[in-house]
Formats: structure tokens, sequence, C-alpha cells
């Protein structure tokens, strides 16, 4: 007896209405494709919102992770677990870094750096810590992560939210420094290297470095969100290192797993032992079938050498993009089209959550954020004719969205 096929524009009075849902339900997938119930096939460009790093059904990834099914799914971190260990020393290799704390979301990896900093600033004698996070920034939807949220759409109706944060705008040193001056208690500078949900804004790397300058001389920590715009995504395995630095804090989440959930916090010398025991923990954090399924990607990505292609066919489509859209950029239609790697945005002079459903209609995934901006976050498998495709399909509905009068 087969299991009966969902329909194909699901709704669920069961299910809690906080997504904004298309209608489509996706059955499965291959590389860079997916399929729906009802048999439709459409190129992904979101990846899971830059979760899916090897794609859909990769065929070393699956292997691995049915292996590890038959082994161990959970333990408890009352126990030694060996894959801990080996994840945590690929990733300390690759970040230059000192020790990981594994959780399972990019929420709880910004929540463990947030009490990481105010710790900090309790072991300096700081009673009411205090730390610089900035305009457009997105860090989770938890009380604190939402109160170092740069989004009051997102804010609303949540309040009172969580004090000792102090705003300011990206890219403006002289900012920063004026809205910290004099003050004993701060403790920490909160950015992402590349704003995700706020647009896909990009700190320009001369600011990263200013930054980085700025927290040595005061005693910060710096602390940088890669949940979105790290593992690979832009071509390195952190969006911070093409800006030669290096953070105190790196939370992480999203692509590590490919799809399974994984997040982690690597600290560097500064901040590798502000933890002690008893001070901070997870359930589910760092259970051997996410560990394995970390593993397995950075494995594979080093196989496949996966940060040259994100480079590489990111460096294409970009290109693409600001041919096929030349007119609209001359315009002024298209403001500006940004980010690095195969994490772009491109930023309309008007309001696009239209083309989510048009893309869809035409049988590509997106996202639309910061009500302007289309975001491309596809698996870092995308070939250069996928990345072709991705143009052939979105340069026209965006073309025809401009041209439509208000």
């Amino acid at each position: 007896m087969t299991a009966a096929k969902p329909p194909a524009t699901p709704s669920s009075p069961h299910v809690m209405n906080t997504y904004g849902r298309l209608p489509i339900a996706l059955s499965h997938g291959q590389g860079c494709r997916v399929w729906d119930v009802n048999g439709r096939e459409y190129l992904d460009a979101l990846g899971g919102i830059a979760v899916n790093t090897l794609g859909h059904n990769h065929p070393k990834l699956v292997p691995a992770l049915q292996d590890q099914l038959t082994k161990l799914i959970h333990t408890s971190n009352y126990y030694h677990i060996p894959h801990q260990e080996t994840l945590a020393a690929m990733l300390v290799e690759r970040s230059g870094m000192r020790n990981v704390f594994f959780c399972s979301t990019g929420l709880e990896a910004n929540e463990a750096a947030l009490k990481l900093a105010r710790k900090f600033g309790h072991d300096k004698g700081i009673e009411r810590p205090e730390v610089v996070v900035y305009e457009k920034a997105f860090h989770g939807r938890s009380i604190a992560t939402l109160s170092a949220t740069g989004n009051p759409k997102v804010q609303a109706g949540f309040g009172p939210l969580v004090d000792g944060f102090i705003r300011v705008p990206a890219n403006n040193i002289a900012a920063l420094k004026a809205a910290t001056v004099g003050n004993p208690n701060v403790v920490a500078v909160f950015m992402e290297a590349i704003q995700g949900e706020g647009g896909v804004n990009t700190m320009h790397m001369e600011y990263l470095r200013e930054v980085r300058a700025l927290c040595d001389a005061s005693d910060w920590l710096l602390m940088i969100d890669e949940v979105q715009c790290g593992m690979g995504r832009t071509g390195k395995w952190f969006a911070h290192q093409w800006a030669g630095i290096q953070p105190d804090v790196m939370p992480l989440a999203k692509g590590l797993g490919s799809g399974v959930p994984v997040g982690a916090v690597v600290a560097g010398p500064k901040a590798a032992h502000i933890f002690a025991p008893g001070n901070h923990g997870s359930t589910f954090g760092g259970n051997p079938l996410a560990m394995r399924a970390g593993i397995e990607t950075i494995r594979i990505m080093e196989e496949e050498n996966l940060l040259a292609n994100a480079a590489t066919v990111g460096a294409h489509l970009k290109n693409a993009l600001h041919t096929a859209l030349a007119e609209h950029v001359e315009n002024g239609g298209v403001k500006e089209i940004r980010g690095q790697g195969l994490m772009l945005g491109i930023d309309l002079a008007k309001p696009c959550g239209a083309l989510v459903q048009q893309a869809a209609d035409q049988g590509l995934l997106i996202s639309v954020t910061a009500d302007t901006v289309v975001r491309l976050v596809p698996p870092l498998i995308l070939s250069q004719a996928e990345a072709d495709q991705v143009v052939a399909i979105l340069a026209p509905l965006i073309s025809t969205l401009l041209k439509e009068t208000a």
C-alpha cells in the first residue's frame, strides 16, 4: 500500500502559521534540482537558505549518514563523542582558532556568543556588559538574538527587548568610535561579515581590519557571525578571511551539516577559556549524526574543490546578472548587485516579493529579503551552466517587474 500523496497546495491547521509558504510541497531532489509532489522540476538557487552546501542526495554524503544511522544518532554530552573531537579539529585547522562548542542552530550559536561576551565582561568586573551590534543585522529570533537584530519589523510585538546593545551603522569606523568612546561597559563588537537577512550587505575589508584593530586596542571581543556567509559560501572557508583577520568568536551553522542541523561557536585564544563546566550546554549539540554530517561536508567540499567552485561560478553568475540587467543597472532600477561567491543580492529600486512566486512558476527557487533584495544562495555544487539558467529565468522577471508602472 502506497502512502497518500500530500496536496499540491499544502495547508494544515495543525502547524503554527509562522511562515508565508508558497503553494509547493517538495518531494525529492538531486544535485541542484528538486521536484514537487506533482513531479514539477525546479532549479534550487536558495539551497534551503544557504544550508544545502552539497545540494540534494549527494552520492558521498548520503551513504555516510546512512552508515552513522546504523551506529549512533544521539547519546549525551555526559560522554565523550569522538566525532566532536574530529569536527572541532577540522574547524580549528581551517579557522586558525582554538576550540569549539557545538549546538544545533545558528540562533543557539549566536546566543552562546552573547553569553561569552557577557561572561568576558563579568570576569573583568563589568557589572552591565554592552555589545556593539549593527543596523540591518539579523542574529536570530530568540529574545536575546532578536534584541541584537536590527530589524524593527521582526522585533515588533516581542518587547521588552534585552538591553545591553549599542547599535551602529555598517562600514563607518567613526560612528563606531563615537558610539563607544568613554564607555567602560563595552565588551564586544558583534557583526555578520555579510548580512544575509538584512539584504546581502557586505562589510568592507578595510572596515573589518579597522574593527579588529579597535577591538585589540580596547580589549574587546570581535565576534563575527558566519552562520550564513561561512562554510565556503564566498570562496573562502569564512567570509572574514578575505580581510586577512581572525575573530575571537565565530558562530556557525546552516551549511556546516549540508541539511542536518548543526551549529557551532568557534573561539580564538581570547575567548577559548571563558566558559567553564556548567556555564553552557545543549542537549542535541554535538550528537554523533550531526558531527558526522559536518565531518563529511568538509571532507567532500575539499575533495570536490567547492571553495574554488563557489568563487568562480559565483563570479560568473554575478557578471552574467550585470550583463543581463545592464539596462536597469544604468537607469537605477537595479541599485546594486552585491555579495561574493555564491551569496549574491540584487537590490532593486522597488519591492519585489512577487518575484518569489513568479520565479517558482518558471521553475526557479529564490528568496527576497529586506523587501527589495533578491537573494541567491544556491548549493556550492552549482555549475556554470546552471548559473546561466538562473540568469535566463530571473533576469526577464526582474526586467518585467521594473518596467511595470507603480
